[in-house]
């Protein structure tokens, strides 16, 4: 392949400018004819708005609500590009909602916020809530990602959830199931080490501990979190707490020591070989920063890993959000349900391992592309909710 054909960025802007952006609205009735206009509009409308006014539950079968999700940011956190603004992550949010639509067929509207103010994002999308079926928060900085989830989900019927914290922290849990299928380790007798301590690491740590691992160690760019350590904000002292129970001190390196598995939610070339030459025998590597990992995969091989993922597609086992997100939403609007749940995200994590029949060291996750994935995450999170037979968790 050419250099021409591998610049990327010169071919988005041209198919950006083309297109005049990724989606567009379409409408699902005819109207070619006056009949057409009196069904769709006036003055039949007003007998499904008088129903929805007896019951508000009707919005679901008259309007798009019972299929459709906002994706809503404020720009602050946007891929490795950082606090870019509401414009500018535009073209992110129109991107997500494409995916929704080509691997769940859910229909999603971008949404973006000209604030940062914590209660004005809470309440600003709690009056444009009753519009959708479900609220994707995308690329908002930690900790206030924390916050501003978890008043949604308090204050709001419909499901709601962060993808860079749960879609990130499911479908590594997925790759994990099946790198211990391959390395006949277990969950709960792991020493794993997460480097990384913003939205997607501190989901990852308690998604972990949720299916039995009993050994985290969080680092950020100080060295390892730990009770007591100095100059850490509210989210690190909480993971201080309930990681690191044998207050290991000190750098990355000396946090690996013994460890059997690496995952990297960070910044670029932070892993080192004599670092995984610390690790227990054919360690695991999950190197997810983006688009330059922790350590290239050539390197970990290297240094005797045995399992190496990226967030790359270019490489083996690209740990992919959207083999979680799409099917999660679709479940969650095919049921009704008003919340997400660790029952849910551990259900399609499994889901999203078994569609690999046989994994190997280069292949623990699913193609992207793999038709199956989404469906079966939804039917595993409608299976969810109808054991347990509520539409709150």
């Amino acid at each position: 392949m050419s250099s021409d054909e591998n610049n990327y960025d010169q071919r988005s802007i041209d198919a950006h400018k083309k297109h005049g952006g990724k989606i567009r609205i379409e409408s699902k009735m005819p109207l070619d004819t006056r009949e057409d206009l009196s069904v769709a509009y006036t003055p039949g409308v007003a007998e499904p708005c008088r129903q929805i006014n007896n019951d508000n539950s009707k919005a679901y079968d008259y309007t798009w609500k019972k299929n459709t999700v906002a994706v809503v940011s404020d720009g602050s956190a946007v891929l490795g590009l950082g606090n870019i603004g509401p414009e500018a992550s535009l073209p992110v949010m129109e991107g997500k909602c494409v995916l929704f639509k080509k691997f769940a067929g859910v229909d999603a509207v971008p949404v973006v916020l000209d604030t940062q103010d914590i209660d004005e994002m809470v309440t600003t999308i709690k009056h444009i809530a009753r519009t959708y079926g479900g609220i994707n928060l995308e690329d908002i900085g930690s900790p206030r990602c924390f916050e501003i989830e978890r008043r949604l989900k308090d204050e709001l019927s419909i499901p709601v959830m962060h993808d860079d914290q749960h879609g990130t922290a499911i479908v590594t849990l997925a790759g994990m199931i099946n790198a211990m299928r391959v390395t006949g380790r277990n969950l709960n007798d792991l020493k794993v080490v997460i480097n990384g301590s913003g939205a997607a690491g501190v989901a990852i740590v308690k998604l972990l501990q949720h299916v039995g691992v009993r050994e985290t160690i969080m680092c950020d760019s100080r060295g390892t979190l730990y009770k007591g350590r100095g100059e850490m904000n509210s989210v690190k002292k909480e993971m201080a707490k309930i990681t690191n129970r044998t207050r290991v001190k000190g750098s990355l390196g000396d946090a690996l020591e013994d460890a059997d598995v690496f995952i990297g939610v960070s910044v670029p070339d932070v892993l080192k070989k004599k670092m995984i030459k610390r690790m227990r025998k054919n360690p695991i590597i999950f190197a997810m920063a983006n688009p330059i990992p922790e350590i290239m995969p050539a390197e970990a091989h290297e240094a005797k890993a045995g399992i190496v993922a990226t967030g790359r597609s270019d490489f083996p086992n690209q740990i992919n959000n959207v083999l979680a997100f799409p099917g999660l939403f679709r479940g969650a609007l095919n049921a009704r349900t008003s919340n997400f749940s660790y029952q849910m995200y551990v259900a399609a994590a499994y889901g999203i391992a078994n569609c690999v029949e046989d994994p190997t060291p280069e292949e623990i996750i699913p193609s992207a592309f793999d038709k199956r994935v989404a469906k079966q995450v939804a039917d595993i999170v409608e299976d969810v909710c109808e054991q347990n037979n509520s539409m709150t968790f």
